[in-house]
Formats: structure tokens, sequence, C-alpha cells
């Protein structure tokens, strides 16, 4: 009998999984203004749903990892002083 052996990527979110991945993807478009229906927007919900499907169930980690994969963190952290 052959047994198949399913790894994370390959079981099926549910409603919960999604609602998280959903949140995060909200935050991040809100945070930096990334319309819905952009390829950006397209990109950074590939990447949530990998890492998600990784183990990476944490919504805080979750977006950290995207903001260090799109390079976001770097455009937030530049922003300038008041002063």
């Amino acid at each position: 009998m052959v047994q198949t052996i399913l790894n994370r990527s390959q079981v099926p979110l549910d409603s919960r999984d999604l609602a998280t991945c959903q949140q995060v993807f909200d935050k991040l478009r809100t945070d930096y203004g990334v319309a819905r229906d952009s390829d950006e927007a397209e990109r950074m919900a590939s990447i949530i749903i990998e890492l998600y499907r990784q183990g990476v169930r944490d919504p805080n980690h979750l977006q950290s990892m995207v903001e260090a994969a799109r390079g976001l963190f770097e455009t937030r952290q530049e922003a300038p002083a008041a002063g």
C-alpha cells in the first residue's frame, strides 16, 4: 500500500487561516497604500499565503516577514524625523 504524506503546504487553509492571512494583507495594504488590484498586492498575498503554509502563524511575525521580503520595512524606517 502506498501512503501519501502531506506536508503543511498541501493542506487546504480553513476559514480561520484565511481570516488571519486577510487581516495581515489588509493591514499591509493600508499601511503602505497598496491598491487591492495591483501587482504589488498580488505579490504580498502570495508571500503571506506561502509563509503561512510554511508555519508562520503569528500575524505580527507574518507582517514583518512580508515587509522584509518586499523591501517595505526599509521604506517605513526611512521616514524623515520631525525636528
